[in-house]
This record gives C-alpha cells, sequence and structure tokens, in this order.
C-alpha cells in the first residue's frame, strides 16, 4: 500500500499525522450497494430487470461484496431481476430490502433470498407520519426480524430517519432486534441530517450499544454534500460497511457516492477498502447509460474534466502530473489528455501538436494560439482536433 501511495497518490502529508491515522481502524472497509433499490429512486429512473442485471455485473467486477437487489414485494420487475441476478452465481452477496411486514419476507423466502435489510421508522417525525406509536413500531420489527431468522435469513436492522430518533428509543430498538435473532445493525441518515461530527459520535454509541461482534453499517445522503465526510466520519467511528450507490444517486441530493468514499479512505487515510477504483469509470457510465442521466464533467472520480487540461499555466506542468493532480490518473484508470480552448497556452499547443504529431515551429506557436483562442471564443468551447490541424495548416501555409 505504501509504495503504492507514493507513486500514484500525492496528497498532503498532514493527512499522515498521527493524531489521524490512528483515528481510523485497520481493518478492510466493505460495501453495501443499494444503486438498483435506492439508487433507482432517483427521480424519472426506471431500470429494467436486463439493465439490472448488466449493472449487478459491472457491481460484481468492481468488488462490490453486497449488492442490494432490489424491494421484491412491491415490485415484480425487482423480484425478475433478483431471480436472473441469482441466475448469474455473481460473487456479491445478494440482499433483499422489506419492510418490517410478514409478507415482505415472506417474498424474500419465496424467492430464496438468505439476506435483507428491514427497515422501520425510529423517529418521532416519522412515526407521527405513519400513524405509528413507538410500541407499535417495535412490536412490528421484532416480529419481523424473527419471523426472518426462522427461516434462515440474515437481518441486518434498518432503522429509518434514525439520526433523529430519540436516543433512548433508538439504543432500545437496536437491542431488541439484535435478541430477536438480526445479526448486524445500520445506522441510517435517511435524509441527511448529520454533519460529519454528528455521525461519528452516533456510530461510535451505537458500536458500544451492540458489542463488537456486531457489524455496523453507515447509510447516509448528500442533502447538505457532506455523503462522504460522513461516510469516512462513521467508519473512523467503528462502522465496517458503508451503504451507497454509483455516481451517488438517489433521492433529492442522491446516496452517498461508495466510489468516492473508497477513494478517500485509500488515498486521504490509507484505509484498507474491498473496491476495485480501476473499474469504477468503467461502471459509472453503464450506470449513466442505462438511468439516462449524465454527470457534471467536474464531478470527483468519474468527472469527464478530472485529467483535462485546457489552461495554458496548467499544461506547461503537464509533464509533472503529481504538480497539478492529487492521485495518478492510472489509479483509475483514466486517460490524460490536453484540450485547447480560450485558456490555452503555448505550452498547450505544443502539447497537443505533438499529440497529433504536427511539426510547429517556434515562430509558429503564438499565430497558432492567437488562432485557437479565437476560434474558442468564436464557438464558446473547445477546438476539435481537426479545427486544430486546420489552424496549423493555414498558419504554416501564410509563413511559407
Amino acid at each position: 500500500m505504501k509504495s503504492e501511495n507514493s507513486t500514484k497518490v500525492w496528497v498532503s502529508e498532514l493527512n499522515a499525522r498521527p493524531e489521524i491515522r490512528s483515528a481510523f481502524p485497520r481493518t478492510t472497509v466493505r460495501f453495501y450497494d443499494t444503486t438498483l433499490r435506492d439508487g433507482e429512486q432517483t427521480v424519472g429512473v426506471v431500470l429494467s430487470p436486463q439493465q439490472k442485471l448488466e449493472i449487478a455485473h459491472k457491481l460484481d467486477e468492481l468488488g462490490v461484496s453486497r449488492i442490494e437487489a432490489g424491494f421484491p414485494r412491491v415490485s415484480p420487475e425487482d423480484a425478475e431481476a433478483i431471480q436472473l441476478m441469482q441466475q448469474a452465481k455473481l460473487k456479491a452477496e445478494l440482499w433483499g430490502f422489506s419492510r418490517a411486514v410478514k409478507g415482505d419476507v415472506e417474498e424474500l423466502v419465496r424467492l430464496g433470498l438468505r439476506a435483507s435489510v428491514i427497515e422501520a421508522p425510529v423517529s418521532d417525525l416519522k412515526l407521527k407520519a405513519y400513524g405509528m406509536t413507538r410500541d407499535e413500531v417495535l412490536r412490528r420489527v421484532v416480529d419481523a426480524v424473527a419471523f426472518a431468522k426462522q427461516n434462515d435469513i440474515t437481518v441486518a436492522f434498518f432503522p429509518v430517519d434514525g439520526t433523529r430518533a430519540a436516543l433512548d428509543f433508538l439504543k432500545k430498538m437496536y437491542l431488541a432486534v439484535l435478541e430477536a435473532g438480526a445479526s448486524e445493525v445500520v445506522v441510517v441518515d435517511t435524509i441527511g441530517a448529520c454533519g460529519p461530527e454528528a455521525v461519528e459520535f452516533l456510530v461510535r454509541e451505537v458500536c458500544v450499544w451492540v458489542g463488537p461482534k456486531v457489524p455496523v453499517h453507515y447509510h447516509g445522503h448528500n442533502d447538505f454534500g457532506m455523503a462522504t465526510a460522513c461516510a469516512v466520519a462513521a467508519v473512523r467511528a467503528g462502522a465496517t460497511w458503508i451503504q451507497g450507490t454509483i455516481n451517488g444517486m438517489g433521492e433529492r441530493a442522491g446516496n452517498a457516492d461508495i466510489a468516492e468514499i473508497a477513494l478517500a479512505l485509500r488515498c486521504l487515510y490509507d484505509v484498507p477498502v474491498a473496491l476495485d477504483l480501476t473499474k469504477v469509470r468503467e461502471v459509472s457510465e453503464v450506470v449513466c447509460k442505462a438511468s439516462g442521466y449524465t454527470l457534471d464533467a467536474w464531478k470527483p472520480l468519474v468527472g469527464e474534466n478530472l485529467f483535462v487540461r485546457e489552461s495554458g499555466a496548467v499544461a506547461s506542468q503537464f509533464h509533472i502530473p503529481e504538480a497539478i493532480e492529487p492521485y495518478s490518473s492510472e489509479l483509475v484508470h483514466a486517460r490524460r489528455s490536453i484540450v485547447l480552448g480560450k485558456k490555452s497556452g503555448l505550452d498547450s499547443v505544443d502539447l497537443k501538436g505533438k499529440e497529433l504529431g504536427l511539426a510547429i515551429t517556434p515562430e509558429q506557436r503564438a499565430p497558432i494560439l492567437a488562432a485557437v483562442k479565437k476560434r474558442a471564443i468564436a464557438k464558446r468551447g473547445l477546438l476539435t482536433d481537426q479545427e486544430f490541424r486546420r489552424i496549423v495548416e493555414e498558419v504554416v501555409a501564410v509563413a511559407s
């Protein structure tokens, strides 16, 4: 890990200070992907069973340990997708999603799913919205978990809006479901209502409540743009599983992005992660295509602009990637390139000329750059390679 970091990761040495690194456990962090369930809740996104199967294959190649295959009780298409994934013999574990309702669990049993999260609202706000009392929800969850356990289904309890629940009631719920047969628990920030410090506090409390033998997950949303930071804080507090989606897709501002979290943990804190970062951009593209949306070009890890340079000042340092990038493009299997536009400089012209095999003399650089800028401003965008070739040909023709 250290040798790889020294050659492919160029972050600040301040990240390696003992008081920072020692705060993180050395255990491998694993990822529970919910792109096919929570991610599909993105407004306007509908994934067919075949698309879900294709994405599941990509998630498997990525190294995702668990794939939440869907919510079969409420969606026949999810049930079909689950059956396709079961036939595919993926390495990743397939998990279902269930409410604390016997009928939901019975559908898991029918499909032969061996693991599932079971959800229930726990905050007073949510209980009021559902017209339920604390005693009622506690009874429902205990009954559902016990029934799942009787049918040999591994259960992770998923308390909806847990970060806004009364701590004494939340603790009571966790301990009751463990007594009923759940084997794992999730800290759930349903509407992204916590900052990193609050997440760290709550995850640490939950780890103490449930004890060291019970795996603790963190599931967060990005409503304040802090989902990655919150997930990192959860790991620092003892969470060994992070739930999230590819590209951070999901309702409202989306879910935590598992790939961004893996990148941050690995590169900034030297925490081992069970995810192949070289496969992330490929998986991201498949999910985008299936979902029918486009990503911001500047999105971390998968954005198309991350290793593309237009600025002349930056292009002059292009041959020293560690001077202008925090990690190597090789780490995420991306291609570095120079593009030409309004902000290009003389070095940009040289680099692009070499890339295209064009002979450009020192005297030709300035007029070529002037023509590049003029063209970029006129079209309000970048030049294509063909446009650049034409400019070079015209400048060379005039010079001769």
